[in-house]
């Protein structure tokens, strides 16, 4: 069950920061464990616009692309339907071969970050469990 919480506002994890509050909706991006090797990741690091760079990376679809399976990308939507209106309101998302995009407005009561944690532990053991595999999904 998730906690009802206040928004933390501004914060971050050694990540790009991300802002928490039931007053903005949010576009999110996450990724397949896969879909940027390490020279993708220096080369993003070194880019002057890091989100152009990452996001043109993503889009040549490197790594497993497990969501390209209809089954798996299946689970990712289906996991999106679960909570709208009630934790968040899901305004649109895509799911890519190797990554999600969502459209979100966080409904009061709530944080953003335990909603995509829910999403992303949620997905992970299911995706994993047809899959036949173990360790990191997203």
């Amino acid at each position: 069950m998730e906690d009802k919480a206040e928004p933390k506002g501004w914060h971050s994890r050694g990540y790009p920061p991300h802002f928490d509050s039931q007053d903005i909706t949010q576009f999110l991006t996450f990724r397949l464990a896969d879909s940027l090797p390490e020279e993708a990741l220096l080369k993003i690091r070194k880019a002057t616009h890091p989100e152009s760079s990452r996001d043109e990376i993503l889009d040549r679809g490197l790594g497993a692309c497990w969501l390209r399976q209809d089954r798996i990308a299946q689970i990712i939507e289906q996991a999106f339907f679960a909570f709208d209106g009630t934790r968040y309101r899901l305004h649109a998302w895509t799911v890519m071969p190797n990554h999600v995009h969502v459209l979100i407005s966080v409904l009061p009561g709530f944080q953003l970050g335990s909603i995509v944690g829910s999403w992303k532990r949620y997905t992970a053991r299911q995706a994993n469990k047809l899959l036949g595999r173990t360790g990191a999904f997203w």
